[in-house]
């Protein structure tokens, strides 16, 4: 008996998607496309002047593409033979609250259908927007999520904006927690593959990051990524946490589910193996682009 094409895909995932795996991070490449600007959440650690996205990491890119522009890097760096394996979404907000977002995938699905699509979100629009995300092709996905009680959640997010309505305070957290964990479960029951990342917040969340791990890999999440605070904004006055608090935490989490230790904590214009991005050439390529799209056009 032949095996099921959703484990074939998964299997192919696993192999050469490197942040999903760590032996694949130094042998392929990942391009993220910076096509999402808006984000529906406000986190106390982003500072949005600085295109912060919703994780934990630098998250800033230097132009924010269009759908066509970042159709044209992809066939740019497939043409180059960069061992591009993935292509991502991830910022500089959230993905999911952009319409660009799912328009580039579609548009990249079609041309170079053997590109494993990626998208990192917050979760707020992840149950609403799963039916978009698997018809565009996206085989994996990356759900930040830093709260195992809607208490904490309080803490970390400000406020939220769901369905053309803002929400602060409880009510904000509440439906931020909501979403994070009812979009995880319906996201791995559509058959994606699934990483969830973890802000750790010293002082903050730190006692429930073990809660979070146990929970995610009692649904079936594939990866935990445990990130450390970049300390700035609300939280400015915390420290960021060092590697022996980081490497207790995975050796607690890894009970529950399987840890990634190779996060580089990417801008949302990576480009490149990780740990060898080409950030800087996203400038020299928009010059190609733009000549380009006016030959096009």
């Amino acid at each position: 008996m032949s095996e099921p094409l959703a484990i074939r895909k998964n299997r192919d995932i696993m192999n050469s998607h490197p942040c999903f795996s760590k032996k694949a991070h130094s042998r392929f490449g990942r391009v993220h496309l910076p096509v999402a600007p808006a984000c529906n959440i406000q986190c106390r650690y982003c500072i949005r002047k600085y295109d912060c996205a919703h994780e934990s990491r630098p998250g800033i890119t230097s132009i924010v593409l269009t759908p066509e522009e970042a159709l044209f890097r992809v066939s740019a760096l497939v043409e180059r033979n960069e061992r591009l394996s993935v292509v991502g979404i991830a910022g500089p907000g959230d993905p999911l609250a952009n319409e660009a977002t799912f328009e580039t995938f579609r548009m990249i699905n079609r041309k170079f259908p053997d590109l494993i699509l990626c998208a990192s979100t917050n979760g707020l629009g992840l149950p609403d927007r799963l039916d978009d995300i698997v018809k565009c092709g996206i085989g994996s996905i990356t759900v930040t999520i830093s709260a195992a009680r809607p208490e904490t959640a309080e803490k970390i997010y400000a406020w939220a904006v769901y369905r053309g309505k803002k929400l602060t305070g409880a009510e904000a957290a509440e439906r931020i927690f909501t979403n994070q964990w009812r979009g995880l479960t319906n996201a791995i029951d559509a058959g994606l593959m699934v990483k969830v990342n973890s802000v750790l917040i010293p002082g903050v969340n730190d006692a429930e990051i073990p809660q979070i791990a146990e929970l995610a890999g009692s649904k079936g999440a594939d990866l935990h990524n445990i990130l450390p605070l970049i300390p700035q904004a609300e939280f400015a006055h915390i420290e960021r946490p060092g590697r022996d608090m980081i490497h207790n935490l995975r050796a607690e989490c890894g009970k529950y589910v399987e840890q990634m230790t190779h996060c580089r904590q990417c801008r949302a214009d990576a480009c490149g193996i990780l740990g060898e991005d080409k950030d800087m050439e996203l400038e020299v390529l928009s010059a190609a682009i733009g000549e380009q799209y006016e030959m096009i056009n």
